[in-house]
């Protein structure tokens, strides 16, 4: 084996620089992030020579002349100074790593002014050596990166095709602009603009920016605060019938840093379940503010990763505020798109977040990263969501004053599936069968006592062995949902009761869409069964319905609190504008 050596500064630098700058995205998040701490209110990113040549602009605070050696060092920052600091860390920098990998894998030339001095600072940057000189220039700091990677030809290798190193740049600068909507961001490409945000700090005003108007119309907001946790939670989630192909449209943030965080995505995959098909998710953007001290985001020099001090507190916080967020009590007024959107409704008021006594029912697993959400705590999450939500809407929100009207202006029957209705600026399309199965599922998880319904006769039911284990195992559960079951022998069984409302339907039946629906798989059973009877008892599409059938359908339907989509995930209603129909017939609306 070779004698023992100390490494150069410049070798130290390049073997730093492996963990913190991937590739260009990392530099160019390296610095974004350095602008936002910097207090910046305005900044540009420009990418050329297939994003070798990086140039970020700011209008921040700048880098004073005596610090500008300094901040090119390694672990040199101004943003932590004592061991206590790490864990009261209010900006997105603080390890003092980035500039000093950067220089040693570019060339670099930064040029930097303070409010107190009447001329800037230029400092170029190469192979970590750093030269210093004065310079006439604005308030603010430019970031000027040439040939990146240039001294690392095998770094270069595994970079992928320009346009795609691009596409992560461009995600980047989109996550940043939704987390800092305060903050005008542009990024261009060869001198063109691609995406440039105007920082009114108006969320909904950026989201439409980065994304677009149908988005933003598809939104509900989330808003909730814990005063006793220090938590609170901002931003906006779709409605459950307009949703994505994967999870890249979750945005989520922990005190306005970008992070992959599998509590909070699994709060919102369960916020979101019965309400969504399997293999669609929401599109999210939220923002959990939590007290420094209670989270650690000293975990990777990415800063992506996170560990919470009350995992348990914060998976709760988390999924409640979203179903908050999309339960139908009242209709907000949402703002009409222009370039200008006004400021959220003042009349909204933020609620506290009660606490919850079993939060023992979650599980997290460090060691994978699972968590684990029994039937138990889902069951009483509802009970109490329920009758806190009645409590928040009697007592916090003020209702948007609409005359009340209980008739719904029926135009008819569609195919004998779909009921019509005539609104002020449109139609609805509303498919009976899943409407009303809304509503009964939701009726169903909310009553405590199922009315059941004694059968005389029933046909003798055979089932598999794995089928028989799993059904004695859970005979509490078909029980507490109105189903009795009894065993004849150890394959055969017949039912003795089943829930009022499907007592014309063959149990036979009823079992086998049971048994179908878990296929296997036993998590979230009480909610399976619920969705399976729900579906059994409600109007079948095909069937034909009096006005007044129709009507009591829609109203029910109405009343619920999630009236986006059916417990499986299929939309509900379609809605076409007035506007879109009278301009199909070229008529004026």
């Amino acid at each position: 084996m070779a004698r023992i050596k100390q490494l150069s500064k410049h070798l130290i630098n390049q073997i730093a620089a492996g963990e913190v700058i991937e590739r260009p995205a990392s530099v160019v998040k390296e610095l974004v992030e350095n602008s936002i701490d910097a207090g910046a209110t305005k900044i540009s990113v420009e990418i050329n020579n297939d994003c070798r040549d990086i140039r970020v602009a700011d209008n921040g605070c700048g880098i004073h002349p005596d610090d500008i050696m300094l901040a090119f060092s390694k672990h040199a920052t101004s943003k932590i100074a004592s061991d206590e600091d790490l864990f009261d860390i209010h900006t997105l920098g603080f390890r003092g790593e980035a500039l000093a990998s950067i220089i040693s894998i570019s060339k670099l030339t930064c040029t930097t002014r303070t409010a107190d001095f009447e001329t800037g600072t230029k400092v170029k940057c190469e192979n970590s050596e750093v030269k210093q000189v004065e310079t006439g220039c604005a308030v603010g700091t430019i970031m000027d990166i040439k040939d990146l990677f240039y001294n690392l030809p095998a770094r270069l290798k595994f970079l992928k095709s320009s346009n795609t190193e691009f596409s992560y740049i461009q995600e980047l600068i989109q996550s940043l602009a939704l987390a800092h909507p305060e903050c005008s961001l542009e990024l261009k490409k060869n001198g063109k603009t691609v995406l440039k945000t105007i920082g009114q700090n108006n969320l909904l005003q950026t989201i439409k920016e980065v994304y677009s108007s149908d988005v933003v119309a598809n939104l509900k907001e989330v808003l909730k605060t814990d005063s006793l946790s220090g938590l609170k939670i901002s931003g906006y989630v779709s409605t459950p019938d307009y949703t994505r192909s994967s999870k890249k449209s979750y945005h989520i943030y922990i005190n306005s840093r970008t992070v992959k965080c599998p509590v909070f995505q699994k709060a919102i995959d369960t916020a979101y379940k019965s309400l969504i098909a399997n293999g669609k998710y929401p599109f999210v953007v939220l923002n959990l503010e939590i007290p420094p001290s209670d989270v650690d985001v000293n975990v990777h020099p990415t800063k992506k990763e996170v560990r919470y001090k009350n995992t348990n507190q914060v998976f709760n916080f988390i999924y409640t505020s979203i179903q908050a967020g999309l339960m139908n009590y009242i209709e907000r007024p949402r703002p009409e798109m222009s370039e200008n959107i006004p400021e959220r409704n003042e009349n909204i008021i933020d609620f506290v977040q009660p606490k919850l006594e079993k939060s023992g029912d979650v599980f997290f697993d460090k060691a994978d990263d699972t968590i684990y959400v029994s039937d138990k705590i889902m069951q009483e999450e509802e009970e109490k969501n329920t009758h806190q939500h009645k409590e928040e809407q009697r007592q916090f929100f003020i209702p948007v004053e609409e005359p009340v009207n209980n008739e719904e202006n029926i135009i008819g029957q569609y195919k004998n599936t779909y009921i019509l209705v005539e609104k002020d600026d449109g139609m609805e399309i509303i498919d009976q069968h899943i409407a009303e199965e809304r509503y009964i599922y939701e009726k169903l998880m909310s009553e405590k006592n199922i009315v059941s319904q004694m059968l005389f006769v029933s046909d003798v039911i055979q089932i598999s062995s794995t089928e028989a284990e799993l059904i004695k195992e859970n005979l509490e559960k078909f029980e507490r949902f109105g189903f009795g079951i009894e065993f004849l022998k150890e394959n055969e069984l017949i039912f003795r009761k089943v829930p009022q409302m499907i007592a014309k339907v063959n149990p036979k039946e009823i079992l086998a869409d049971i048994l179908e629906n878990i296929d296997g798989n036993i998590d979230r059973l009480e909610e399976k069964i619920l969705i399976t009877t729900a579906c059994k008892a409600s109007v079948k599409a095909g069937q034909k319905l009096s006005t007044w059938q129709m009507q009591e359908i829609v109203k029910k339907w109405r009343t619920t609190k999630m009236p986006y989509t059916c417990p499986h995930g299929r939309p509900i209603v379609k809605f076409f504008p007035h506007k879109e129909i009278a301009g199909f017939f070229q008529r004026n609306a």
